[in-house]
């Protein structure tokens, strides 16, 4: 259930100008991420300018099925969480550093970005929740998060992005197997929760 102080809602194309708030950059001609580099091929991440990326996002979010999700302080937007099916996503399809747990077609959350200032208030964790809320709504039988396992130790806010193994336990998830991947110093967990 999401924190009732940070309401969560879909990345819809009506709310893309909060999806460009908390992902896009001060000065639309830097490059910066977009929440795509998991879900493109390299090659095509690559080649996309600056511009190209914010409306590659604003296409996704006219889908059926919005990218993500997004919380909200009052009318403020304070954080994202990318989430869904993991079929859609280059990283996860074809890498090879998070295993195919079974051919269950799961969704996946793979990050989480909050707004500086507001960090540290729970606001992560109603991502979350909110996340699993917006796959099941979905007809996602189950979902997947890669958060770094930090036994408790401090991750760096710029490696933050992928959540913590604590994060996703208080959500319900349990851990289906080990990655190959580190972030931070980290190893990274694929933490599953069943959805039906």
């Amino acid at each position: 259930m999401t924190t009732p102080a940070f309401p969560v809602r879909p990345a819809t194309a009506e709310r893309f100008d909060d999806v460009a708030a908390i992902l896009g950059p001060r000065n639309p001609d830097s490059a910066v991420c977009w929440c795509l580099s998991y879900r493109l091929p390299s090659k095509e991440n690559r080649a996309l300018a600056p511009r190209e990326r914010a409306e590659r996002v604003r296409q996704l979010c006219a889908r059926p099925v919005p990218p993500g999700v997004l919380a909200y302080d009052g009318d403020l937007v304070v954080g994202w969480c990318g989430v869904g099916p993991r079929a859609e996503l280059h990283a996860f399809t074809h890498g090879r550093t998070i295993p195919h747990v079974d051919d269950l077609p799961v969704w996946s959350i793979w990050c989480f970005r909050v707004r500086a200032g507001h960090r540290r208030r729970g606001i992560a964790q109603a991502l979350l929740e909110g996340a699993v809320e917006h796959a099941r709504g979905h007809g996602a039988p189950a979902v997947e998060g890669y958060p770094v396992d930090n036994g408790g130790s401090r991750v760096d806010t710029t490696m933050a992005f992928v959540g913590t193994r604590a994060m996703f336990e208080r959500a319900g998830f349990a851990k289906a197997a080990d990655t190959s991947s580190v972030l931070n110093g980290f190893p990274r967990v694929l933490m599953r929760r069943a959805l039906a």
